[in-house]
């Protein structure tokens, strides 16, 4: 492992080899007969989400070997009402009599697919370790789009915060997660909680307080989207089309949303202790996560950082954190419960 601005960064030339957002270049490059200029981004959106999905399912399968004993689950909870998107999923451990730190995990797969259930035995493990785990459902594009999921997001928040002692929820030591799309969404909450102006410009009032927020950990996701969209090449040209399903529009130069979605321009020195990790594989580590990682350090924030050398073998992609059938796997794990815990102490 390796700390941003040295060997962190996996050449351009193997970026452009591997899957974005869990997608195989195979799945990529028979999308890309439908990347040609449409009314509507739905034939691209179908043909991605059945690639996303069918990862989920695949990599949830194998974490079923990892799957540990003595953990609760109260599922499908709706935390919205009227809203049949609007659901999740808590887990803890069975022997739990009080309120624990809760984590509060998003889902990635581009805006516009995947499920709270995606990857279930690893929210399992964070439960085994002393915590509640809860993974979240939202809308997705292009069905709905921005910024409903962010609202939905804030209002599962409020419910969490309204029924904490049911679910085992302790308010005052909350930490947000997600990976992929869903470490966006989860750093953007973070700075919606954090920077008074950021969600008065974005429309919401946050349901957290800062002082409830510990810690957010952001596995492998996006927070600057300007170095996302309107670039040249396929996947370039494949970010566009999930930004044009989740945003509603085409038009994304010069847009507002994708401005706000880029959380990197709205984090201050009140942004919780974070931890930031990306594969040396994943071309999102370099245009994504390590600047976020050094622009948070330079506003005085804690940042804990999991990356790796150029050449770390086995050559580790996007969402590595996932794959537990290996030691870098495994050993994401470990970090992040460190975190956790060093992160919601009783003051």
């Amino acid at each position: 492992m390796s700390e941003p601005g040295h060997d962190s960064r996996a050449p351009r030339a193997r970026a452009r080899r591997l899957a974005l957002f869990g997608l195989a270049v195979p799945a990529v490059a028979a999308a890309a007969g439908l990347l040609v200029a449409r009314a509507t981004p739905r034939p691209f959106t179908r043909a991605v989400r059945w690639a996303f999905e069918w990862d989920a399912a695949r990599v949830t399968k194998a974490l079923g070997a990892h799957e540990p004993a003595g953990v609760a689950r109260a599922l499908d909870q709706p935390y919205r009402v009227g809203d049949p998107d609007a659901r999740l999923d808590v887990y803890f451990p069975e022997s739990a009599e009080g309120q624990l730190p809760t984590v509060v995990w998003t889902h990635g797969g581009g805006w516009i697919s995947c499920h709270k259930t995606d990857f279930a035995p690893y929210y399992q493990l964070l439960a085994a370790a002393g915590f509640t785990v809860v993974s979240l459902d939202y809308s997705l594009g292009p069905d709905q789009t921005y910024p409903t999921p962010v609202r939905q997001l804030n209002d599962a928040h409020a419910y969490l915060v309204a029924n904490a002692e049911r679910l085992h929820v302790d308010p005052t030591r909350i930490v947000l997660a997600g990976d992929s799309a869903g470490a966006q969404l989860s750093s953007q909450l973070a700075a919606l909680i954090t920077n008074p102006d950021y969600a008065r410009e974005v429309g919401i009032i946050p349901a957290l307080r800062p002082d409830q927020l510990r810690g957010v950990v952001l596995h492998c996701g996006v927070y600057d989207m300007s170095k996302v969209v309107g670039g040249p090449g396929i996947l370039a040209r494949a970010m566009d089309q999930l930004a044009w399903s989740y945003l509603g529009t085409k038009e994304l130069r010069g847009s507002a949303a994708v401005a706000q979605m880029s959380t990197i321009r709205h984090v201050t020195d009140k942004f919780p202790p974070a931890y930031v990790s990306g594969g040396n594989a994943d071309p999102l580590t370099d245009t994504q996560s390590v600047p976020l990682a050094e622009t948070l350090r330079g506003l005085g924030v804690d940042v804990t950082t999991v990356f790796y050398p150029r050449d770390h073998k086995p050559a580790l992609g996007h969402e590595y954190q996932f794959k537990l059938d290996n030691e870098d796997g495994r050993r994401a794990l470990e970090l992040t419960v460190e975190f956790l815990r060093k992160h919601t102490e009783q003051d």
